[in-house]
């Protein structure tokens, strides 16, 4: 009776009641307090938790440029403007947004890079790579419908380039061209439609996908710079041995990551928002004109590593199928890489000779996406696109019989 008695007082007050309805202290502990995450977590684990940070940043300031924003072709262009001359502080509020929108490609870049250098993505963590790039391609959506809401002439170029993409595809593709842009054009029933995805569809999908990838992950547990399951060594009580509880600890550590990355967030934001064109492009400082062509045609930098393989195919349906399979290869990687030792630490030079080859001809063809093109610069693409896709067959073909370091069978600090 005693024990009883004890129990129903521990569970009583607020909490206890909508604990009994909500199980809110369980959560908390499964995936906090009691949430054990390797102890030798380094920098490129901050990755994760700033996503979260400029994911919230992202809604809720989109939700506040909404109240002032209007899909409508006449009126897009002169809105944004004066959300930015006449809203009280509306201009920090754009800036807040379309730095963020850079500013989460960042951190995902550097978050998906952590996951190819340590092996994130080998087993028992393919579904959460699976889950992680399927939040990447959303965000790319996202982003995608978000650049063309502002309708300055960037935005209406830019969005006529890339959804003509789909007009190639045999049979179907004047149909499903039309339907994506709701009419003949871009136009006043494009913008409507970006503007449904981009302020609701996608982001209920993002958070969708965003929950389920943490849930996996907690599931299976961490990887870590080692690449040892922490799970295999247990002590008596059930507690892997090379574990720590993520809160306090990590959420201790985070919050040190996430004033860093304020600071020079925040610096963008009032000193370079623009980032000299980076950010925010200069054409699209003035309104869509469709009598007005800008020199160069290019997406935001962070499509235009995947630009630059389109570009380098002469044939628009294969310069199609290649940059959608430079996206498709990242989804397989768990089944190419058949290594039994996950991360870089313990691999040999020839693994990483080419994972370094691979991240710089992606950043090298991201700089070529953003410049003007002549023959030199398409002949380096074209090199740099062969790099980019021999990097998933070189890791098929090698890891199968890939020799590698000793592993240890403890983390190491």
């Amino acid at each position: 009776m005693g024990k009883a008695v004890n129990s129903s007082n521990s569970s009583s007050g607020l909490m206890g009641w909508i604990d009994a309805r909500l199980p809110v202290t369980k959560a908390y502990k499964e995936h906090l307090s009691e949430y054990y995450a390797p102890n030798n977590f380094n920098f490129w684990y901050f990755f994760g938790s700033l996503s979260l940070l400029v994911l919230v940043n992202q809604l809720l300031t989109g939700v506040w440029l909404t109240m002032h924003y209007k899909p409508d072709a006449e009126q897009a262009f002169g809105l944004v403007e004066y959300i930015m001359r006449d809203v009280p502080w509306g201009w920090l509020i754009r800036y807040l947004h379309t730095t963020g929108a850079s500013a989460f490609f960042i951190v995902i870049y550097m978050h998906m890079f952590r996951g190819l250098m340590y092996g994130s993505y080998k087993k028992p963590r393919e579904l959460v790579w699976l889950l992680g790039m399927f939040i990447y391609l959303a965000l790319m959506a996202e982003a995608f419908m978000g650049y063309v809401l502002p309708w300055g002439n960037m935005s209406f170029w830019g969005a006529k380039v890339i959804t003509q993409l789909f007009g190639v595809i045999p049979y179907i593709g004047d149909g499903l061209l039309e339907w994506i842009r709701g009419d003949y054009n871009i136009s006043d029933a494009t913008l409507n439609r970006f503007f449904a995805l981009h302020v609701v569809a996608l982001p209920i999908v993002l958070l969708l996908l965003v929950v389920l990838h943490i849930l996996a992950l907690h599931t299976v547990g961490s990887n870590n710079p080692d690449g040892i399951e922490i799970k295999k060594n247990k002590d008596e009580n059930g507690i892997p041995k090379d574990g720590i509880p993520f809160h306090p600890y990590y959420t201790v550590k985070d919050i040190f990551g996430v004033g860093i990355f304020l600071l020079l967030f925040m610096f963008i934001v009032f000193v370079k928002p623009d980032m000299g064109g980076l950010f925010l492009e200069h054409d699209n400082f003035n309104i869509a004109d469709p009598g007005s062509t800008p020199e160069h045609i290019k997406p935001v930098w962070y499509f235009t590593p995947f630009f630059a393989i389109l570009k380098v195919v002469p044939n628009p349906l294969w310069g199609m199928i290649a940059m959608f399979s430079a996206i498709i290869m990242l989804f397989v990687l768990p089944w190419l890489d058949r290594s039994e030792v996950k991360s870089i630490r313990y691999r040999l030079l020839p693994f990483k000779i080419a994972l370094f080859s691979f991240v710089f001809s992606f950043i090298a063809l991201g700089y070529l996406g953003m410049i003007g093109w002549g023959d030199t610069e398409k002949l380096v693409a074209r090199i740099l696109t062969g790099v980019y896709f021999a990097y998933f067959a070189f890791l098929f073909f090698y890891s199968k019989n890939e020799k590698h370091k000793p592993i240890p069978e403890r983390l190491t600090h």
